[in-house]
């Protein structure tokens, strides 16, 4: 099978897939707007188009697989389904990165893949347009619900450290976040067993309020991450008054023993006797901050 990966859009979460399948000897070809970035997307092995500006037809007539990352606007709608027609192209998978604002507001509740999309603002109107345009389509489509993003340089950490974090003070409001690298993963298995038509809603499994992540992110010396989609801030932490409670840090310490030391070992490192049966390979926490 010609693995050649397509992404329209080549930004935060999709530059996350491509350690996954370079790997496995994919060719990964990704839009960007910016000279600049196409220059570090070339030392990255991976194959840049700039793009409006470029005819896509080449690259999409290549392409076994089609990623779209790209946000819809409020004038054209999706930039590729607005800009050609792409009934003569055949793809082995189509995802499409849409986001759980598709949901709306439920107060609370819980939504599943199965909730009716009933988005309170524009951007998630726009995303609901989105996809019911990709499924009009016909493509071997799989629909990826993200949460608010975090990972390396982006997110509440490093907002943190160069201090833009703001407190948003709101009693019962919680917030989902998914990390870049899983939803490389599931992305990855995906493309590896695909199932044309499916809806997934990608978030960690720990919703907290963002007051609650900027009070402790301080106390903590180590975060934590396992690749199962916990974030854990249990590990060398100090022993301050702004530290979580004693019982969530406990907790913690037990999720990660339980569910994450078998392949990231017990410190974090990920150098069990796991790991070498593992592709990719457990991350290594304790090299990140």
């Amino acid at each position: 099978m010609t693995k050649t990966l397509l992404c329209i859009g080549y930004g935060f979460s999709a530059r996350a897939l491509t350690p996954l399948l370079h790997p496995l000897g994919w060719t990964i070809t990704g839009t960007t707007r910016s000279a600049e970035r196409a220059e570090a997307m070339r030392a990255e092995g991976v194959i840049p188009i700039i793009w409006p500006g470029t005819d896509l037809d080449g690259a999409l007539k290549a392409a076994s697989h089609l990623l779209i990352s790209a946000a819809p606007s409020p004038d054209a709608g999706d930039p590729l389904l607005a800009s050609m027609d792409l009934s003569a192209y055949r793809f082995n998978w189509v995802g499409y990165l849409s986001t759980t604002g598709v949901y709306g507001n439920h107060d609370g509740a819980w939504v599943d893949e199965a909730t009716p999309l009933t988005p309170s603002i524009r951007r998630g109107r726009l995303r609901v347009a989105a996809e019911s345009a990709w499924q009009a389509t016909g493509l071997p489509l799989h629909i990826f619900r993200l949460a608010g993003i975090y990972g390396p340089g982006r997110g509440p950490f490093s907002k943190v450290r160069n201090g833009t974090a703001r407190r948003i003070i709101k009693a019962g409001q919680m917030f989902s976040r998914i990390h870049a690298d899983d939803i490389a993963q599931v992305v990855a298995a995906s493309i590896a067993q695909p199932r044309p038509g499916a809806v997934y809603n990608l978030c960690d499994d720990d919703h907290k309020s963002r007051r609650y992540w900027l009070k402790i992110m301080p106390s903590c010396k180590k975060t934590i991450r396992s690749t199962a989609g916990y974030l854990i801030l249990a590990l060398n932490t100090m022993a301050t008054s702004h530290l979580a409670p004693s019982s969530e840090v406990t907790t913690g310490k037990k999720i990660y023993h339980d569910r994450c030391a078998v392949c990231h070992g017990n410190q974090g490192n990920g150098k069990t006797f796991a790991a070498n049966a593992l592709f990719p390979s457990p991350k290594n926490f304790t090299a990140t901050t």
